[in-house]
């Protein structure tokens, strides 16, 4: 009697242990695929501003052998953020507007964020960013992974395009001026 206990402690335990280890494997083979694990940014920095809105711009390389999609972004400096466009308004005249479906970056691959083209925007800016100070932005990817990086603040008077609301998921944001001093 005492062995046929001891073999099912046994077998309990060993069925415990195995059902542990797969699950520890599944969260490893989860979090080898992040999309936020293969890119590295580079020459990130947002547009000084008083109040309202700026623009963040940086470089994107994707390390995998993927595509991954930049599908938001916050920033501790702002009430919200938007992935941005400037396209062709209906006078021809350049806006930005929010851009469906994100930021793709290509496999082995790099995507710019850069004045007067995609950009990443900071709205309605809870204290002003002066030149020389730092901001944290978040991006969260497809899959629903983040990754968080570090901008400086610099002047920049250049790309002063109009805001078009739409073109993106703006239901929760509240309405944005149309004509910003943003530099997007």
């Amino acid at each position: 009697m005492k062995t046929s206990i001891r073999r099912s402690v046994f077998v309990t335990a060993l069925s415990f242990a195995a059902a542990f280890a797969g699950a520890c494997s599944s969260d490893d083979a989860e979090s080898a695929h992040r999309e936020a694990d293969s890119v590295v940014v580079h020459e990130q920095w947002v547009k000084a501003a008083d109040s309202g809105m700026t623009s963040a711009f940086a470089e994107f390389r994707n390390s995998a052998d993927s595509e991954v999609r930049v599908v938001a972004a916050s920033s501790p400096a702002a009430g919200w953020a938007e992935l941005h466009e400037i396209a062709p308004g209906d006078t021809g005249a350049p806006v930005m507007r929010p851009k469906a479906g994100g930021f793709v970056i290509p496999a082995d691959g790099t995507y710019t964020l850069a004045a007067g083209g995609d950009h990443l925007m900071l709205m309605d800016l809870l204290a002003p960013l002066t030149p020389g100070a730092e901001t944290e932005i978040t991006l969260e990817f497809a899959d629903r992974s983040t990754m968080t990086f570090t901008a400086q603040v610099r002047d920049f008077a250049g790309a002063q395009e109009n805001y078009q609301p739409g073109g993106g998921d703006t239901a929760d944001a509240p309405a944005a001026p149309s004509t910003p001093a943003h530099g997007g």
